[in-house]
């Protein structure tokens, strides 16, 4: 694309005119849509936490304990009491319930239904429309939402284990990367 202005470079005698052309190469940055600017914006909001990585995947784990329950609407406001219960950050807890969505919710709670059959010893079968929403949840029967909660109560324990002790490590990691390449690209100004 050229512009309507070209650009005048003066050489002796002549005077040659430059289009400034954008192209796909060009090195300026294009504004992006309203949903990019967005998710960029609480994506760099979620990395810059403050708070020591203890802080911060203590929230992490309690989302992501809340995140494995098939109580959908209630999970976020679970991690966000479970981080203030545990003293972690609430914006990590926020995150880590999103480890349950609309693409994972089948086989997170196939899996810990089938760890609740396990444990229980149970013959109920799983079925997917069961868990449409949490009115048709609590119309199913007893056994199913034991068998199903044993599991996630499992599950989400261990799974919240896990996050806590990786979240430390990519954390600490990812602010000593950080700090590394701040120092680079800083120090040369």
């Amino acid at each position: 694309m050229l512009h309507k202005h070209p650009l005048s470079i003066n050489s002796g005698r002549t005077q040659i005119n430059r289009f400034r052309s954008t192209s796909l190469f060009s090195k300026r940055k294009r504004p992006g849509s309203r949903w990019q600017r967005f998710w960029r914006y609480y994506y760099w909001r979620l990395v810059r936490q403050k708070g020591s990585p203890e802080f911060l995947a203590r929230g992490l784990a309690s989302g992501v304990f809340a995140g494995l329950f098939p109580l959908f609407g209630l999970q976020t406001l679970i991690g966000v009491a479970l981080a203030i219960l545990f003293r972690g950050n609430k914006w990590m807890a926020v995150a880590g319930t999103w480890v349950s969505n609309p693409f994972t919710y089948g086989p997170i709670f196939w899996l810990n239904f089938e760890v609740g059959q396990w444990l229980l010893k149970s013959h109920e079968e799983f079925d997917m429309e069961r868990l449409k929403s949490t009115k048709a949840l609590l119309e199913v029967g007893a056994d199913f939402v034991l068998t199903l909660f044993v599991g996630c109560l499992v599950m989400a324990s261990f799974s919240a284990f896990l996050s806590y002790f990786f979240g430390i490590k990519l954390i600490r990691r990812w602010r000593t990367l950080h700090r590394g390449w701040r120092r680079r690209h800083h120090s040369r100004r």
